[in-house]
């Protein structure tokens, strides 16, 4: 697996850095965000190391549907798939992109406004 030794998410994949792990599978791992913008805030990622998520489009359309796959079941898992419930792959620095190692937002839990700022 693909791995970049100063990413955040890739320390956080190889369990040297804790999180709050929701969801596993051999190619996606889901998490407590750290800072919540919702009652249900989770980030899933790939475990493989790809920047953002138009390069994860480009260089493995698989994984970037199984990115998608899981966020719909951390929706289902955490209670909010009938509610309704968001989720959002910031790309790029201008779109508010911090950790480039790229992730979905799964929100939810309470009225998500649009536009959503």
């Amino acid at each position: 697996m693909a791995r970049v030794d100063d990413c955040l998410f890739c320390k956080i994949v190889a369990k040297e850095i804790p999180a709050t792990v929701v969801r596993e599978t051999d190619t996606t791992l889901a998490f407590r965000d750290i800072n919540p913008q919702a009652p249900t805030h989770v980030l899933v990622i790939p475990k493989a190391h790809h920047p953002t998520a138009a390069a994860l489009a480009d260089e493995d359309p698989g994984l970037a549907a199984d990115v998608l796959c899981e966020a719909r079941n951390v929706a289902a898992d955490e209670g909010i798939e009938d509610a309704g419930y968001r989720v959002v792959f910031n790309t790029g620095p201008g779109a508010g992109q911090t950790v480039f190692h790229v992730h979905a937002h799964v929100l939810g839990g309470r009225d998500l406004r649009w536009p959503p700022g």
